[in-house]
């Protein structure tokens, strides 16, 4: 079961994020806020697991709301909504490991497979939105600088595009998670990428990959 709040100034969006969610047998939604004073208070009593939370709340920021809550020890996963972002914004969505971001714009499918996707420990980007996170933080590389890639540390970074785990990419290629590590920071080095987030979005961007959803 996921257990779902909602932080949004807007009653209206609450309602409609409410009134989509409820389809779904496995969300149960814990609360709603409409601030970040609000938020903190009812996490500390709701626990949820997962806080949808809008970018931008009145006079806050969802993104210093999201970093004081870490801060305070909240262990929970969050999803940004947003009718836009700057590319300023998105990298610091991606600095705090903010594990999904979802455009205002979307389907309600599209919601519910975000939040689908980062319940189970990944981490799911709007395409719109890793596109415009890629032309600012992935280096451009030449075909000679993939081909430094050991065929290993080739399927390990197709691996990372997928969203796959250490975890699950060494039981996939019969390996020790260390190994895992180990390929994982070859992979950084040789193709000048920082963290797996970024190879992760190197391999969807460049067409490596497709982002897959793995069976329950």
């Amino acid at each position: 079961m996921i257990h779902l709040m909602i932080l949004d100034d807007h009653p209206l969006v609450r309602h409609g994020i409410r009134m989509v969610v409820s389809t779904e047998n496995n969300i149960h939604i814990v609360g709603e806020a409409a601030n970040p004073s609000e938020a903190l208070e009812l996490m500390s009593s709701a626990n949820p697991g997962l806080v949808l939370v809008d970018l931008n709340l009145g006079g806050d920021n969802g993104l210093e709301f999201i970093r004081h809550a870490r801060k305070n020890k909240f262990q929970c996963k969050y999803i940004v909504l947003t009718s836009s972002a700057t590319s300023e914004q998105l990298r610091m969505a991606q600095e705090l490991g903010v594990e999904g971001i979802c455009l205002k714009e979307a389907l309600p499918e599209d919601l519910l497979y975000a939040i689908d996707v980062v319940s189970r420990g990944r981490k799911y980007y709007d395409p719109v939105c890793m596109e415009a996170l890629m032309e600012t933080t992935t280096p451009s590389y030449s075909k000679p600088a993939l081909d430094e890639l050991t065929p290993k540390e080739f399927e390990v970074l197709l691996s990372l595009g997928k969203g796959r785990s250490n975890k699950e990419i060494a039981s996939e290629f019969h390996i020790t998670e260390f190994t895992v590590k180990k390929h994982v920071s070859q992979i950084l080095s040789k193709l000048s990428l920082t963290d797996r987030t970024q190879a992760a979005l190197f391999a969807l961007s460049h067409g490596l990959v497709e982002f897959e959803l793995s069976p329950s």
